[in-house]
């Protein structure tokens, strides 16, 4: 029993230290992805360790195909239904379904989004399913958004 609280201890300070690190990273960055409600240092760290230069990507579509968030259709007859894209980086896509977790469980404007589609008779998986990729969205423009600002620093 010792051993395993010593090393709940020592996880525990593995954890903050690495919390530490990863918000000196996003600082130095000088990225505004933690403004976004449910984005912490942590996820900004790797949104953008993952995603690189967001330059390279031609279009919030793309991002969102890269990161896994844009659905897939696969419809039969009159009956529209998405999917879930197996392709893309999933990692990345754990940090926009953690973000988007976190937003249905605060009011705000990602709450609203998922009920609006629980409304709309999506399923749960549907509807957050949906809200990633509103959020991959407003990631890509906050990311184009602080790439551009740096650039006019530099310049």
């Amino acid at each position: 029993a010792r051993a395993l609280v010593a090393d709940l201890r020592r996880i525990d300070r593995a954890l903050v230290e690495n919390r530490a690190r990863c918000a000196g990273a996003v600082a130095a960055s000088g990225t505004t992805l933690t403004t976004i409600f449910g984005i912490s240092e942590v996820l900004a760290a790797k949104i953008l360790g993952h995603t690189g230069d967001v330059g390279r990507f031609a279009s919030a579509d793309c991002f969102a195909s890269y990161s896994g968030t844009a659905p897939i259709e696969v419809s039969s007859g009159e009956v529209t239904r998405h999917r879930l894209s197996r392709t893309g980086n999933r990692s990345l896509n754990t940090a926009f379904h953690l973000a988007a977790r976190v937003q249905t469980m605060h009011p705000g404007l990602g709450r609203d989004h998922y009920e609006r589609k629980l409304a709309e008779h999506k399923s749960s998986r549907e509807a957050l399913r949906s809200l990633k990729r509103q959020l991959a969205k407003v990631v890509y423009r906050r990311l184009v958004a602080d790439r551009v600002h740096r650039l006019a620093l530099t310049a």
